[in-house]
């Protein structure tokens, strides 16, 4: 059964459009914000890459690309590490990885991802991913810098402001109705950037000194073999998280975008959006789900109702002083949201542990969970002469491996959700 389609005509498509840039807003600049990236440049190249995954895509899908959170915490490690430019040329590297599955999906189907990256690989990764950034959040919350080096805001206030912007994000999330619930974030936000402005945390001089009209801060990778080796196994749980999108979005719209214009398609158009970006500076894009709530809402089915989006963060970018007022956020603002948002990304993980129905009383399935976690949150450290790998990328890594060589014995869990 196809579900029930509106049709927007003249003025009404550009307005839909804005408004699906609004519902992505929240995200799309969140990223940016958290890792030091330029807003400006998140909105090209946001802008840019919904274009490219319609021309992919043969403009069938009714998605907006936005920055993926699964690559804050590698991003953040990233440029600590081997600097922005360096971090870029890993960012650009694991969007290539996202055209190389696509090709593998085109050759042997959808399944082969579920045989290598089952739920028992991709549930403990994205735990990993979520409370790396654990310590980052707190000490934001508490008017730290992310490493706590620094205090930026006086604890007292910066509890004050945190704790509410997280508070008004999760009634929003919880009890929000129509286009608040899709927008909790963005709301949270709002509130903690007004309370903050109240007790004078507000500085307005970057507004006042940046230009209304220039061009975005576009910033070039630079060869780094380290940076690739860490963010090529950091790529591998949002490859898998595109599959869940594109299955979702079909759901809504009651069509089946995995076999037109087919998985291996929308695949590729991510990761050559995410190569984009990363050749500019942005952030990795990704079909971002809260647009398909939005498009539930709306049942605005009709494509070109991104592309009106996309021209309109293309727009956008361009707007100096938009980009000022975006890094005006104070530091507990930001820190309330990560609170709430770091820790719902290892929930993520562990309810599709859970969905999956791994057993993990089995000693195969519990091995791999365990030494993943640890590696992972633990910081183990691989050194390869001058190269190593840590942390996230790292945990990917042995997650893989083991699920690749422990053989999977007779009444275990593979990983595999039950039919």
């Amino acid at each position: 059964m196809t579900a029930e389609q509106i049709e927007f005509s003249g003025w009404k498509k550009p307005v839909i459009g804005a408004q699906m840039l609004f519902v992505a807003f929240g995200a799309l600049v969140l990223v940016p914000l958290l890792t030091g990236l330029n807003p400006n440049v998140a909105l090209f190249t946001a802008g840019v890459g919904t274009l490219i995954f319609q021309l992919i895509t043969r403009r069938q899908v009714p998605v907006f690309l936005a920055s993926s959170f699964a690559f804050i915490a590698p991003i953040i490690y990233g440029t600590q590490t081997f600097g922005l430019p360096g971090t870029m040329c890993g960012l650009a590297a694991a969007g290539l990885l996202y055209a190389v599955l696509s090709g593998v999906i085109a050759l042997r189907g959808p399944d082969i991802i579920d045989r290598f990256l089952p739920p028992l690989v991709t549930g403990p990764v994205i735990i990993v991913i979520g409370l790396n950034l654990a310590p980052v959040a707190v000490n934001m919350a508490l008017g730290k810098t992310g490493d706590g080096a620094a205090v930026l805001v006086p604890m007292e206030k910066a509890l004050i402001v945190s704790m509410l912007s997280l508070a008004v994000t999760i009634i929003a999330s919880v009890f929000g109705r129509g286009l608040f619930r899709l927008i909790p974030i963005f709301c949270g936000i709002a509130a903690g950037y007004i309370t903050a402005l109240v007790m004078g945390l507000v500085t307005f001089q970057p507004i006042m000194d940046a230009d209304w009209i220039g061009m975005p801060a576009f910033v070039f990778p630079q060869w780094n073999f380290q940076a690739i080796l860490f963010m090529l196994p950091v790529a591998i749980a949002p490859a898998v998280e595109h599959i869940g999108d594109v299955v979702a979005i079909s759901g809504v719209t009651g069509k089946n975008y995995v076999k037109k214009p087919g998985l291996h398609r929308t695949m590729l158009g991510d990761g050559i959006a995410t190569t984009f970006a990363a050749m500019l500076g942005g952030p990795p894009n990704t079909t971002y789900s809260e647009v398909t709530g939005a498009v539930a809402l709306t049942r605005a089915f009709n494509p070109a109702i991104m592309t009106w989006a996309a021209g309109t963060a293309i727009i956008l970018s361009f707007v100096g002083k938009l980009g000022a007022l975006l890094q005006t956020i104070p530091a507990p603002v930001m820190g309330g949201i990560m609170v709430l948002l770091f820790g719902a990304i290892a929930s993520i993980g562990m309810g599709s542990l859970i969905r999956a129905k791994v057993d993990l009383m089995a000693a195969r399935n519990l091995t791999i969970v365990a030494i993943t976690l640890v590696f992972g949150i633990g910081g183990m450290v691989f050194n390869f002469g001058e190269f190593a790998i840590q942390g996230i990328g790292l945990s990917a890594l042995v997650a893989i491996l083991l699920n690749i060589v422990l053989p999977a014995k007779a009444g275990q869990d593979d990983g595999k959700e039950n039919v």
